[in-house]
């Protein structure tokens, strides 16, 4: 064994979670390296080239807001941005980008090269080092060894990786690339209980040999508005999708093949994800539907291939090529890469601490896919905050934990180390107990603060952050105050009182109150929300510090569960097994009950009184 230089962290992995990992820890001051089976391959976008959308496109803001990379790089590779749910309320509109695959790909390679204190290797981590219960570094295929505080695993779909395609399968990360064995009984051995998930893929299209003229074309908006808080212009050429559908004769192409599909056969023994299924899985669940939708989009500004995204498919080639051609605009399409399905394993994500930390090795931390998540904003969020809580434990400072009323980053987490995944997890909105406190628009509201005391906002960036905010307040001010004849000429009303109808926008007060200040749109819009859904806003803001209350009762970490007369020995295992870190967070794990709750609260109150008796003693 050959020993190598000695690292604070090492990330596994240099996919969405990896990356911001990487670029969290350096950031914040700690000797950093970031592992990668292939340096060309960085930030690679296994699936659609796209970023954000439903409750994703929030997860991008905060990413954003906290002094994450994605928003930014996203923004210097887009190829076309749209709000989606405009015609709802703000707590549900989001963002989603079409990216060109190869410019974001670049794009974070040279974020992270210009990095300081971050170097990457490329190197086939074998095996976790672990001594005394706590990381000691990482050996690769090579038999280097590279000592290290700290150890991020991001590995994605790499984990034993299988490819399916029809009755064939081989073993790989993703299409084209060597899997990872070792580091899976690796983590194995170390105790984590593992399982294992499928995801899939749609074909890829030659654009040339589609007919775009029996297709639909849908359009981003103009101007397209960014994702981060920093971008002032989007400077690419912005590029259409298209839109069209399957039909009965391709189901008919599916079902009839459906005994050489690997996922009915019994070949795929991993669990899918329940809300994106392939087509045939689409065919056989949604039999009474005569038609799905599929998306055409354009893999980037210079490449015909074109991202089929609606059909993801682990049929073999053949059937591949004639269920694509029943669909209008397909009929002679040339497949430019098959579809297929993807196995890999998976760490049950209940034996995490809220930092991402495991629960029983000291210092090795996971994020991204290994998680049970599906999609690039979940990993790059876990990324961005374990890279964030293991330079925090590291400088030996307090971590950072995101409450479900702070950011869809704490409902996440939360939602992983409480409640366990054996499916793989997506975000959605209906997810958040606090939509309304969580909106996309408001990202940097809630979260700048933290960003900045982290040190991952640099002081422009802030400074123009604060200086949002003071616009927003005087001007919520300034309308408060100013009063108007609006209608009815013998009364008087304010312009804040004014705006809370819901006829009335903000275009109405640039009529007859203008600021003589210079507003941006963003402030407009800000304000106008604001006082719009302000009764909303302060019922779930009384909630939440009824929530952060309960989170505010910890349970130490060596309370013994055992000793609580009364629960259930159901409730007993969870509690045991998920060793919540408060009230807050037992009170949400499946199957514990508000009696249980009570018998625990008393249990740790009597635990507490019965400490200060002893100190006083």
């Amino acid at each position: 064994m050959y020993r190598e230089r000695d690292y604070d962290v090492i990330v596994i992995g240099a996919g969405h979670a990896g990356c911001e990992a990487a670029l969290a820890s350096s950031r914040m001051g700690l000797e950093t390296c970031l592992f990668t089976i292939n340096i060309d391959t960085i930030a690679q976008m296994s699936c659609n080239p796209a970023v954000g959308g439903l409750a994703k496109g929030h997860i991008v803001r905060e990413i954003d807001a906290l002094g994450g990379e994605m928003a930014k790089v996203t923004d210097r590779a887009g190829i076309q941005f749209r709000m989606l749910n405009m015609s709802k309320g703000p707590a549900v509109w989001s963002l989603r980008a079409q990216a060109d695959r190869v410019l974001y790909r670049l794009a974070m390679r040279q974020s992270i090269e210009s990095q300081k204190n971050l170097d990457i290797k490329q190197a086939l981590a074998e095996k976790i080092e672990v001594g005394d219960g706590r990381v000691k570094g990482v050996l690769t295929s090579l038999s280097v060894f590279y000592g290290a505080r700290a150890v991020i695993v991001t590995t994605g779909t790499f984990l034993k990786g299988l490819i399916h395609i029809g009755l064939e399968n081989f073993s790989a990360g993703r299409a084209g690339e060597f899997p990872s064995i070792g580091l899976s009984d690796s983590l194995q051995n170390l105790g984590l209980q593992m399982g294992r998930l499928k995801t899939g893929t749609p074909p890829r299209l030659d654009a040339k040999t589609i007919d775009f003229s029996k297709t639909e074309p849908q359009y981003g908006d103009d101007p397209p508005q960014p994702f981060s808080h920093s971008t002032e212009e989007i400077t690419n050429p912005q590029l259409p999708c298209f839109i069209t559908y399957t039909n009965p004769e391709t189901h008919s192409a599916i079902l009839n093949n459906l005994d050489r599909s690997p996922l009915y056969s019994g070949k795929i023994k991993g669990i899918g994800a329940r809300y994106c299924p392939s087509i045939e899985d689409k065919v056989v669940r949604f039999a009474e539907r005569p038609r799905h939708q599929v998306f055409l989009e354009p893999e980037g500004l210079e490449t015909q291939e074109y991202y089929a995204n609606g059909i993801p498919t682990s049929l073999p080639y053949d059937v591949q090529v004639k269920f694509v051609r029943t669909i209008p605009g397909l009929e002679a399409v040339e497949i430019m890469r098959p579809g297929y399905a993807i196995e890999y394993d998976f760490v049950f994500p209940a034996q995490l601490q809220n930092t991402l930390e495991t629960k029983d090795i000291d210092g090795l931390f996971l994020a991204g896919q290994i998680n049970g998540t599906s999609g690039y904003e979940e990993a790059a969020a876990q990324g961005l905050m374990a890279g964030i809580n293991a330079a925090l434990k590291l400088q030996g400072k307090e971590p950072l934990i995101l409450g479900r009323h702070e950011a869809y980053i704490g409902v996440l987490v939360d939602d992983l180390i409480t409640k366990g995944t054996n499916e793989p997890y997506r975000m959605f909105t209906s997810r958040a107990e606090y939509r309304l406190l969580l909106r996309h628009d408001n990202a940097d509201l809630r979260l700048m603060d933290r960003g900045h005391a982290i040190g991952l906002l640099d002081d422009e960036v802030y400074g123009k952050f604060l200086e949002r905010k003071r616009l927003i307040n005087e001007e919520r001010e300034r309308l408060g105050k100013t009063r108007v004849r609006y209608n009815d000429p013998s009364k008087t009303e304010t312009l804040e009182q004014l705006l809370k109808r819901p006829e009335l926008t903000y275009a109405f007060i640039d009529k007859v109150s203008p600021s003589h200040k210079n507003l941006a749109p963003v402030i407009k819009k800000q304000v106008e929300i604001q006082i719009k859904y302000d009764g909303y806003i302060v019922r779930q803001m009384e909630v939440a510090e009824k929530l952060k209350k309960i989170e505010g009762k910890v349970i130490p970490e060596d309370f013994n569960y055992t000793a609580v007369n009364g629960l259930s020995r159901e409730v007993l295992g969870k509690l045991q097994e998920v060793r919540p870190a408060n009230l807050g967070q037992a009170s949400r794990i499946p199957g514990i009950t508000p009696a249980a709750l009570s018998l625990l609260m008393v249990a740790i109150e009597r635990r507490k009184r019965e400490g200060k008796d002893k100190r006083t003693s």
